[in-house]
């Protein structure tokens, strides 16, 4: 593994994005993620699984300088199909996934952390789905996934705007569980997923279906509609005007085209 460590101990399975310098979610890595869930699904020692990040941050996003080695269109597709499946298989894993976030959890680090059961953070951690200020859209479930956290009126702001929230304001409206203090995340996010692991695992993989039931067919047919957007808005010149911006450092001009 290049990008992630993990070990497990006390049913307990402890998974780190080591990707400095922002744990960016490359292709590679999402790959990488997929294989080590089939090893935590496989290994009947593990009852829970705590993703964390290394170092500043959980992961600020999607790696924008392979986007520039991307395919316009149906590369573009394609990737958002493939982080789709992942973060759905997240999401309906038989076993408790918690997400424990400090530092940042941008775009794709946040729908990451969206697919997970669980959300704690620290109090200044910045959450948000930055997108539109590179000429995209989120692509891995994000447009559905954070209203149903927000609300609508709220994901809509922090859609448009681009602006993250912090850690506390993350609690506040629904999309974390519990904040803490730097020093004191990685501790609790530990002591809750021991006390989970002490659970059944029968009932927890029961009680994880019947809580993906409450998804409607129509969840399933958005974000079908969001990864073949994505793929159309990358063909844009607008899109490419937002990553040349980001990887130059600057303030990106889009023309609507």
């Amino acid at each position: 593994m290049e990008n992630l460590r993990w070990f497990h101990e006390d049913m307990v399975a402890v998974v780190q994005i080591s990707s400095p310098p922002a744990n960016a979610l490359s292709s590679k890595l999402l790959q990488e993620l997929s294989a080590v869930f089939d090893d935590i699904e496989a290994n009947n020692e593990i009852r829970v699984v705590l993703i964390h990040g290394e170092g500043r941050f959980f992961s600020a996003g999607a790696d924008i300088k392979e986007f520039t080695e991307t395919e316009p269109g149906e590369g573009f597709t394609k990737l958002a199909k493939y982080g789709q499946n992942l973060f759905e298989r997240i999401e309906s894993f038989p076993k408790p996934v918690i997400a424990a976030i400090h530092g940042a959890a941008l775009g794709g680090g946040l729908e990451l952390a969206m697919a997970c059961h669980f959300r704690l953070v620290t109090e200044g951690a910045k959450l948000g789905l930055p997108e539109l200020s590179l000429g995209l859209i989120p692509g891995f479930g994000g447009t559905q996934r954070l209203p149903r956290y927000v609300g609508t009126a709220r994901a809509a702001e922090m859609l448009f705007t681009s602006k993250p929230i912090t850690g506390l304001e993350a609690v506040q409206l629904g999309l974390a569980n519990h904040a803490y203090k730097d020093e004191e995340l990685l501790e609790n996010a530990s002591t809750m997923a021991k006390d989970i692991a002490k659970k059944s695992p029968l009932a927890l993989r029961a009680a994880i279906k019947l809580l993906n039931k409450a998804k409607t067919e129509e969840f399933y047919q958005a974000v079908k509609k969001e990864a073949k957007l994505f793929g159309k808005i990358s063909e844009s010149k607008d899109s490419a005007e937002g990553i040349s911006a980001f990887i130059e450092k600057r303030e990106a001009v889009f023309s609507g085209k």
